[in-house]
């Protein structure tokens, strides 16, 4: 009687375990899938009017239908970005995420010495979403109608050349066609591409090299001259723009990667959910063809082709940072 009585025990005890432990893994999985449970920020470190501004408020009505909560975006430009991605890495909400320029972020380890956060272990990819290729533009009263026109204007006329910040990817894409090339000019940051922009169509600067999708409205308007594009083939909608390469700097090709990230703690549950819809929306005809209007491709990565990219990245921007001498603070 003893062992039976024992053993009836030990069976109700593991039923209760055994139940326990379905219902708090159904609890878990049930709050994974509900994910969001509150309205969803998306931190834009950069100024409006820039290429991941525009493409944050491009996915922002689609996302706020397919999550079924209101889409937040918020800017926050400073130190070409870091500002608002250490807000992001450092935010302890799952439901707060950065759009940025991957390239940017790629950039930031190897430039600042006292950066306030590791973006490989602090972020994590959600969804790569499009690139649009680099424009070098001048204001149209710039004598110079081709870069080596440009070059030899920079020899002698002193030149200001706009960037989205320093040690940005447009700035180091300047520094690469000046040092092919021999141009000489003196860089002017900004806290983001809209602001640069601006001031070039102002004329308080003289040359611009900026994402494609933010620049070329400027460049139809008449507004800026483009003289080149940092692209390895023509661009469709620029076909008589030669390209940087074929105007003495060989190889030569940079632009803008507009992803979304998120804090590393975000359950991977809502990071896929996250990713599909993200991937679903930007690959609607009707975005991609509005966006290819503007100059920029769309081009998706889920979250494991994303992080493998962004680690390639690093690694390649370590070095042309390296050559380039730039440290900032």
């Amino acid at each position: 009687m003893k062992i039976q009585t024992s053993m009836v025990r030990t069976a109700r005890v593991a039923a209760t375990v055994t139940v326990t432990a379905l219902t708090l893994g159904a609890g878990s999985a049930w709050a994974q899938a509900a994910w969001p449970t509150k309205p969803v920020r998306i931190i834009v470190p950069y100024t409006p009017g820039g290429s991941s501004d525009i493409i944050a408020r491009a996915i922002q009505p689609m996302l706020s239908e397919a999550l079924k909560q209101p889409i937040i975006i918020d800017n926050k430009p400073g130190a070409s970005g870091n500002l608002g991605a250490d807000a992001v890495a450092k935010s302890n909400d799952d439901h707060t995420l950065l759009m940025c320029d991957v390239t940017a972020l790629a950039i930031s380890p190897s430039l600042y010495t006292k950066l306030s956060f590791n973006p490989s272990k602090d972020l994590k990819g959600v969804a790569m979403l499009a690139y649009s290729p680099h424009m070098l533009v001048v204001h149209p009263s710039v004598p110079a109608n081709n870069l080596k026109e440009l070059v030899a204007l920079s020899k002698t006329t002193k030149i200001d050349f706009a960037v989205t910040a320093m040690g940005s990817a447009p700035h180091l894409a300047g520094f690469a066609v000046a040092a092919a090339t021999g141009a000489k000019w003196e860089y002017i940051p900004y806290k983001g591409g809209s602001q640069a922009v601006t001031d070039t169509i102002a004329g308080q600067t003289q040359v611009l090299m900026n994402g494609m999708l933010a620049t070329l409205p400027f460049v139809q308007s008449g507004k800026l001259k483009v003289l080149g594009v940092s692209k390895a083939t023509r661009v469709p909608l620029l076909p008589n723009v030669p390209t940087i390469a074929e105007q003495g700097a060989p190889g030569f090709e940079s632009g803008t990667w507009q992803g979304i990230l998120a804090p590393a703690s975000l359950p991977p549950a809502a990071v896929n959910k996250l990713s599909a819809e993200l991937i679903r929306i930007i690959r609607s005809p009707d975005l991609r063809a509005r966006l290819a209007a503007q100059g920029a491709e769309v081009s998706t990565m889920n979250p494991t082709e994303f992080n493998t990219f962004f680690a390639k990245e690093r690694q390649n921007w370590a070095g042309v940072v390296a050559k380039s001498g730039i440290k900032l603070d």
